[in-house]
């Protein structure tokens, strides 16, 4: 039977991103092979919540129990100040153990090297890596993998492929939002606002409305007119490939990623459902990934998402293909929670007694009879007793279910959620499972 993936690799890794153990969590349930993550410093994404080292040790270890990797960012342009506390943190790192860190910078590759010496270490995009001598030189150097800059097309990481050893593996982004700037070395953020992207600050002035002044005119600005709401020159399309699954295995990609450690775990649990049933479509028979096309691309429009765009995996694009004329994003579904519980018993916390007609037994919530269960989630937005939602299964089943009824926290009845964060139980005329996603289209 011919290899459908052109590495050494049976499959291709499919990484997703985590801004935090609940979505590490949910990246892990929904099809993750590896999920990468940032801790409270040396990552390129400040703004994210990121990982105490407590819950760092928490999802390396959820992340392993269900045979999941982990990557650890720190993928920083170091100043002098940043070496010594890097040297402490490498050190943190070896005894949590993940399965690689991802660095950027020369000196901190070298502390890594130096504190952490049996975790194999990752090169970022941020690195600029462009070329087969790059890839060569890192792996020199000791490196174990390598991502590959945004910029490069497919026919190039053939050749990188063709052009390097077979045991230093290639990492490309797939899906997600793209940077105008190279590899995502930006100095516009730090110029506008003081706030450097390149060590993790970046306030996204990509996505900001732009006029035309001339040096002439001071003061006189010209709008450049792309529709009735103005023009946003630097703000790319998000990247999409997962129609191009079978150029990718051709490029010989040992690792498929998702950008994304600032989003939701709905985002998170979306993507990841669509690319892990694509892949494994795709290396059962070409005939099953072409039937689940619309499938995929339905999923993938239940999250966030721009305007899509295949970079430039095919040659240079247009500008037609990459900008962007807005600067939000759309979503086909909104999410709602997080099923934590899906029986309950006794009290809840300690937060009050559970009503005598719920609790688990024949006939009731976790036992044998017809009566639906009750799950308890965190609410993400507002919802009503009444609606038709839906329970979004690990499994690729979308289960449609009605909300007969809601409690708060003391279990008195109420009729919306309507405060972000509020613990809510629910009863539903579906079973729901722990893990399982609520969300409603709009």
């Amino acid at each position: 039977m011919e290899k459908r993936w052109k590495t050494n690799r049976e499959k291709p890794e499919l990484l997703i991103p985590a801004k935090d153990l609940e979505v590490l969590r949910t990246a892990v349930n929904f099809g993750a092979d590896a999920v990468y993550i940032g801790g409270e410093a040396f990552s390129l994404r400040a703004k994210a919540r990121n990982f105490s080292p407590e819950d760092m040790r928490a999802g390396i270890a959820y992340a392993h129990s269900h045979g999941v990797h982990v990557h650890v960012a720190a993928n920083i342009f170091a100043h002098n100040q940043d070496l010594d506390r890097a040297a402490a943190y490498f050190e943190e790192l070896a005894q949590m153990k993940p399965d690689a860190v991802l660095v950027a910078d020369p000196g901190m590759f070298s502390l890594a090297r130096q504190f952490c010496p049996e975790i194999p270490v990752h090169i970022s995009t941020q690195a600029n890596n462009t070329n087969y001598g790059t890839f060569r030189f890192w792996h020199d150097m000791g490196a174990a993998r390598v991502v590959c800059a945004r910029e490069l097309s497919l026919s190039e990481i053939a050749r990188i492929r063709e052009k390097t050893p077979a045991d230093l593996e290639i990492e490309a982004f797939i899906h997600g939002a793209m940077c105008i700037s190279y590899s995502g070395r930006c100095l516009l953020s730090a110029w506008f606002t003081g706030r450097d992207a390149n060590r993790g600050a970046c306030t996204h002035p990509c996505r900001w409305k732009y006029a035309v002044a001339e040096e002439s005119r001071p003061g006189e600005y010209f709008p450049i007119e792309e529709n009735e709401r103005g023009t946003y020159i630097f703000n790319s399309r998000d990247l999409c490939m997962i129609e191009h699954l079978p150029e990718l295995a051709g490029a010989g990609i040992d690792s498929l990623k998702i950008e994304g450690r600032m989003k939701t775990a709905l985002y998170v649990a979306s993507i990841t459902r669509a690319y892990r049933r694509a892949i494994d479509d795709y290396l059962e028979s070409d005939e099953k990934y072409a039937a689940g096309m619309d499938w995929y691309r339905q999923e993938i429009r239940k999250c966030t998402y721009r305007d899509f765009t295949t970079g430039f995996y095919f040659g240079r694009p247009d500008t037609q293909s990459m900008v962007y004329t807005d600067n939000t994003y759309a979503s086909d579904a909104v999410f709602l929670g997080i099923v934590e519980k899906a029986v309950e018993s006794g009290s809840a916390n300690g937060q009050g007694s559970m009503p005598d007609r719920f609790k688990a037994g024949p006939g009731a919530c976790g036992g044998q009879g017809d009566l639906p269960g009750i799950v308890t989630i965190h609410q993400k937005n507002k919802f009503s007793v009444g609606e038709t939602i839906e329970i979004m299964c690990p499994d690729g089943r979308d289960l449609q279910t009605r909300v007969l009824g809601m409690w708060n926290s003391e279990w008195e009845p109420v009729q919306s959620a309507p405060h972000p964060g509020e613990l809510i139980r629910l009863q539903l005329d579906e079973q729901a499972a722990p893990g399982d996603i609520l969300r409603v289209s709009r």
